[in-house]
């Protein structure tokens, strides 16, 4: 008789995603610093020689996305407490 196979887990017995260091690093961080962050992998990653060049532009190509998008969350968080500190709308 064949194994039976594991009920698989349904989206309600799943945790709900949490990333409290990436939470952290934006409430304190400004676009500048996110900027400076992948520096050090950046530059590593430009002196790759050998069959790792190929390696190396892909996760520059990845890294600069995730740039993007860091800054873009830090100027969304910074734009929502300008906003939240100015007027409230029309009245």
């Amino acid at each position: 008789m064949p194994p039976t196979a594991k009920p698989s887990q349904t989206a309600q017995d799943l945790p709900a995603p949490s990333f409290p260091a990436i939470e952290s690093l934006l409430e304190a961080a400004s676009v500048d610093e996110v900027r400076g962050f992948f520096d050090g992998v950046k530059t590593g990653l430009t002196e790759l020689k050998g069959p790792k060049v190929e390696q190396g532009k892909k996760a520059q190509a990845a890294i600069g996305r995730a740039e993007e998008l860091l800054e873009m969350l830090v100027e969304t968080r910074e734009r929502l407490v300008a906003e939240s500190k100015g007027g409230k709308g029309r009245k």
